[in-house]
């Protein structure tokens, strides 16, 4: 008998790519029912104004056109609540799911149709004549703050978080270092676009809604409490998609919409976002601005920093509450020594699309906020950026180490980790003295090249807890259910390598179920980088409970101790390879189907997060003539505790870091000064392609394994985004021979062009 395969760290295929790369793909525009009628969303046209008047008479009288609402029709629906950060102060900005009275941002719904038809759909729309009395557009975060209803400013509240006496440090400083920093508007832009489909069953009395992702399970019960029917009677169903990276599969009025109009129709609605809808409507993020100082010693070592940053929000406050700004304020820290700390991060609310959380949201803020300054800490003393850092880090025998901030309701203490380590691994994987060398001959010759690095600290795995449950079926397969989603980051393959592993049978024997709530009472979904963590220990736990069954009943069977028994490769045998009787768990499952099977239910639960950490390191090319940015060189050092699937932690990196060289570089929401979106197509929002993309250099270590989950996890989803701005920026200024020549995001040709002609 041959020793049972080992999957956990193996960079094993994927499961899930066997249907998309045949063709065989199940998204959201995929389903349709008969009989089903498909809405399309009209839109505010103006940034902000009062509604003067909807007269929807046109519309109503085109041929194929159901029905036509507006905020009256579903007056009774209560605004769409909070998911993360209840803050209190926010509920009279969240968003209603047809605007009443007033509009907030180009792209804010003011009505639906729906007809028999799309094409019918998208004419009668342009038939809706909305009057709308104009108001002055709110477009800096930073401006004072105005009335946004009466007794409500446009300031809904502040994120506060601090600790030590940072009055003090400062006055007792040797330097102080003060900066103003800005970073840009930009967002996912998956390559699906948003859709929702929904359809009642009468004789069921059961709402379904196909298009989920993310959080399947919260958006159930928020359909439900919206539309007054109890969460047993909604179910919601995931289908494949195309890109999540955080904005897509939260609550939006959309979703809503097509369920209460499946509920009175009685008929199947269908919505599916075109990409103009998608730019205007679907949560952007990141854009903040910084006013960061740090008190210094004379050596460069940190003895406080002080911010206070402006989040612009958009128009409401949507599903996400204060996440991203809490995120900003309690992450900014990162990797470093800070024994005094005060940020004050003001919510602003301006005549935008509203904001919410896109990949390492809060961390590629505040990271790029942190290393400017470590930066510019380094150009004050005169001192290198690579020793700077030294000097600063939090050292391997300070772990566990209590940061005495909080984020997403938990305690942040960075649980391992051992961040010089892995700068020296960064540091030597690049080359870093050897092609210091060689871009100082290149500049020499006039080139304008540069290196630049930026550390980090993530979070991942929030819980509370997740719960999963294992069958083995007659047909010997191995069934897993989760409460998790797919977003495309390999759940199934992940989950069915940790069962495997755990079991005894091979991966490709164990199919895994998520985003089916009708399959699973609770789950939490996809996001925050929690489901490796968490549906991973979950799993585990589900499948040593399993084993455990299986063996005792197999013992019984064949009257054997159960120490004397194994599971290899689905067969339950003598351990070490002893000869003897054996038996599949196939066989065993169908002996015990009158006794309930064999199957088991696994549950963990966790109150902290854990905390991995990476190294960016970026070489780029700046050409001089066309204020053009080239990324050479760009390397990724990365402790994930333990890599399940170390192919698709790479696959995950790698992704990251295009989408940051894109808000780094290409990507950003503008808007004119009247609040329109000047950015509504792919031809004025560019993102990079494969020719504006580098090799992208990764290292995965396990140096540092989590000693709060048994498998030492931690997640991989955000890291690759995380630090990219914060690198590409500290090369461009050595590019430039111009010390914190960077100071907004992106760094576009026409801002590149002016730092190069602000220096001559």
């Amino acid at each position: 008998m041959t020793a049972p395969a080992k999957f956990i760290g193996r960079s094993v295929p994927r499961l899930e790519d066997r249907p998309l790369l045949m063709g065989r793909g199940r998204f959201a525009a995929d389903i349709s029912f008969p009989s089903q009628l498909h809405m399309r969303v009209v839109r505010s046209g103006h940034a902000h104004g009062n509604i003067l008047s909807i007269d929807t008479t046109a519309a109503r009288a085109l041929p194929g056109v159901h029905a036509v609402w507006t905020a009256d029709d579903v007056a009774d629906i209560p605004p769409i609540d909070f998911r993360l950060t209840r803050v209190e102060g926010l509920q009279p900005y969240r968003q209603r799911v047809l605007a009443s009275g007033r509009v907030r941002y180009v792209g804010d719904p003011v009505a639906a149709i729906f007809a028999e038809d799309a094409y019918a759909a998208e004419d009668a729309a342009d038939h809706v004549a909305v009057a709308v009395e104009t108001l002055p557009a709110i477009l800096r975060a930073d401006d004072e703050p105005q009335e946004f209803l009466p007794g409500h400013s446009t300031e809904p509240a502040e994120v506060r978080k601090g600790y030590g006496d940072v009055d003090a440090a400062f006055r007792a400083a040797h330097s102080v270092v003060a900066l103003e920093l800005i970073i840009g508007r930009h967002s996912g832009v998956p390559m699906e676009t948003r859709g929702a489909i929904a359809r009642y069953d009468a004789g069921r009395d059961m709402l379904e809604m196909y298009g989920a992702a993310k959080v399947p399970h919260w958006n159930r019960d928020q359909i439900a409490r919206l539309l007054g029917r109890a969460p047993s009677s909604v179910n919601l169903f995931e289908c494949h998609v195309g890109g999540g990276f955080g904005v897509r599969g939260e609550l939006y009025p959309e979703d809503v919409l097509v369920c209460a109009a499946a509920l009175r129709f009685q008929r199947p609605v269908k919505w599916i976002e075109d990409r103009r809808e998608n730019l205007i409507a679907a949560n952007h993020s990141r854009q903040q601005i910084h006013r960061v100082r740090a008190a210094i010693d004379a050596e460069g070592r940190i003895l406080a920093i002080d911010d206070e940053f402006f989040h612009d929000q958009g128009g409401y406050v949507r599903t996400h509450g204060a996440t991203v700004p809490d995120l900003t304020a309690a992450m900014l820290p990162g990797p470093y020594r800070v024994p005094a700390y005060r940020a004050r991060g003001h919510i602003r609310l301006t005549n935008k699309t509203p904001g919410g959380t896109y990949r390492a949201p809060g961390r590629f803020e505040s990271t790029f906020v942190r290393e400017r300054l470590l930066d510019a800490v380094a150009a004050k003393v005169g001192i290198d950026v690579v020793e700077v850092r030294r000097r600063n880090l939090i050292t391997k025998s300070e772990m566990p180490f209590t940061r005495g901030l909080d984020t997403l309701g938990t305690d942040i203490v960075y649980d391992s980790g051992d961040y010089a380590r892995l700068l020296d691994k960064a540091l030597a994987a690049i080359g870093w003295d050897a092609t210091q060398k060689k871009l100082h001959a290149r500049r020499a010759a006039g080139e304008k090249v540069g290196i630049g690095l930026a550390m980090f600290v993530e979070k991942s795995g929030l819980g509370p807890f997740d719960g999963v449950h294992v069958k083995v079926e007659p047909s010997g397969t191995i069934e897993l259910v989760t409460g998790a989603a797919s977003v495309g980051q390999g759940v199934e393959t992940v989950m069915a390598q940790i069962c495997a592993d755990t079991l005894g049978v091979h991966y490709t024997n164990v199919r895994v179920i998520h985003g089916q709530t009708d399959r699973i009472e609770k789950g939490f979904g996809a996001f925050a980088s929690r489901v490796t963590v968490m549906t991973g220990e979950a799993t585990r736990l589900a499948a040593v409970s399993l084993r455990a069954k299986a063996l005792a009943a197999a013992a019984e069977l064949m009257q054997t101790p159960v120490d004397a028994l194994d599971i290899v490769d689905g067969e339950v045998v003598r351990t070490g390879g002893k000869a003897g009787p054996s038996m599949s768990l196939a066989d065993l499952a169908r002996t015990l189907t009158n006794s309930g099977g064999l199957a088991a239910e696994g549950r963990f639960e966790f109150n902290h997060m854990v905390y991995p950490y990476g190294v960016h390191v970026a070489v780029t090319r700046v050409d001089g003539d066309t204020g053009g940015v080239v990324v050479e060189r760009f390397l990724v050092a990365y402790d994930i505790g333990r890599a399940v699937n170390p192919m698709l932690v790479e696959g995950q990196i790698a992704g990251g870091v295009v989408q940051g060289i894109g808000g780094t570089l290409y990507e950003e929401f503008l808007y004119d000064e009247n609040g329109e979106p000047l950015c509504v197509s792919f031809a004025d929002y560019l993102m990079p392609t494969a020719h504006e993309t580098p090799r992208i250099e990764i290292i995965l270590t396990e140096d540092a394994p989590s000693p709060l989950n048994p498998l030492g996890l931690k997640g991989a989803g955000e890291g690759g985004a995380n630090a990219v701005g914060a690198a590409i920026a500290a090369a461009i200024d050595d590019a430039l021979g111009q010390p914190g020549a960077v100071t907004q995001l992106p760094v576009s040709p026409q801002r590149l062009k002016a730092m190069l002609k602000s220096s001559s």
